[in-house]
């Protein structure tokens, strides 16, 4: 006698989510650990010259400011603080030579405002590499 004949039985499922994880996991091990050989083609051997090209470093523009919020060029103080002369100053400064960028170094005390006006005033002259000089605290 079979009394379980109206009881369908549940086929077991297989979840392949886990086995997908595992396959990803696998998957990023071997790349991460994959080495790869850089190979030359071919062999050459480069000719030889007998002049070394100097190059000079780039030429790199100061405009000081102080701590009154007085502009210097290179070390020749402006006639103003007004923004128009640093621009006028500096683009007749970059008439003379190539200037590869400019380095504002600016009293600890100077003008916010001061510091702001060269910074506007290299981008009016179309300076795009502008630093800012700072020094190396002491305290840790």
């Amino acid at each position: 006698m079979n009394l379980r004949r109206g009881q369908r039985r549940d086929e077991p499922e297989l979840n392949l989510a886990p086995l997908i994880d595992v396959v990803f996991l696998l998957l990023i091990f071997f790349m991460v650990t994959t080495t790869f050989v850089d190979q030359v083609g071919l062999d050459i051997t480069l000719p030889e010259a007998e002049q070394e090209t100097e190059e000079s470093p780039p030429q790199l523009l100061e405009i000081g400011i102080s701590a009154d919020g007085e502009y210097f060029i290179d070390g020749d103080p402006l006639v103003n603080r007004e923004i128009e002369t640093l621009v006028r100053a500096l683009e007749e400064t970059l008439q003379e030579g190539e200037i590869a960028g400019i380095v504002i170094r600016a009293d600890a005390d100077a003008p916010h405002r001061a510091v702001v006006r060269a910074l506007d005033g290299a981008g009016r002259a179309g300076i795009e590499r502008v630093s800012i000089a700072t020094t190396r605290s002491d305290e840790p």
